[in-house]
């Protein structure tokens, strides 16, 4: 392979290694403003849109020992590699789908298992990661705050009893 090309593989194979997960997608079709408008609204939740070409992505893969993406790797194709949240950019590419029709999501791979396309619109389709965050923060604090109520409740009835006694013996002067 020519150094060039051995340049380029190196790099796919760092992106490839740098992210938890990678979507290849079909952007045949696209017009160039509609793809810019994709790079950007992908940037905004920390993912990147490359394109490659079948063969180094092929490559980068096999070196970085990923799993097989049979058939995904045909026609004109990109990879969206992001640091952290797959389902912020899946719902990016929905949604960006919604309106354009273009691109096809065709597979992806999240921590080294594969995804098919219907995978990929159910991570689209997940709440935000702030959002999951704060249902499990309500999850684990329920139990604290009801054994707290659950602590205090002799406590808060021996006082109502008191309170109860005290109002009907200064009733009954």
């Amino acid at each position: 392979m020519r150094p060039e090309k051995t340049l380029i593989v190196a790099d796919i194979r760092e992106k490839l290694k740098s992210s938890p997960y990678f979507l290849v997608v079909d952007y045949s079709g696209m017009k160039v403003p509609h793809f810019e408008e994709l790079r950007t609204r992908l940037t905004g939740v920390g993912a990147r849109l490359s394109v490659v070409r079948n063969t180094f992505l092929k490559i980068a893969a096999h070196d970085l020992e990923m799993p097989e993406l049979e058939g995904s790797f045909v026609g004109q194709t990109a990879m969206v590699t992001g640091a952290s949240d797959i389902c912020a950019a899946a719902k990016i590419l929905k949604t960006f789908h919604a309106e354009f029709q273009k691109p096809v999501v065709r597979a992806g791979v999240l921590d080294n298992a594969t995804l098919n396309p219907a995978q990929i619109t159910e991570l689209a389709d997940l709440p935000s990661r702030e959002v999951l965050q704060a249902k499990l923060l309500g999850l684990l604090q329920t139990p604290a705050t009801q054994l707290v109520r659950i602590l205090n409740e002799p406590g808060a009835s021996l006082a109502r009893i008191l309170q109860a006694k005290a109002e009907a013996a200064g009733g009954a002067d």
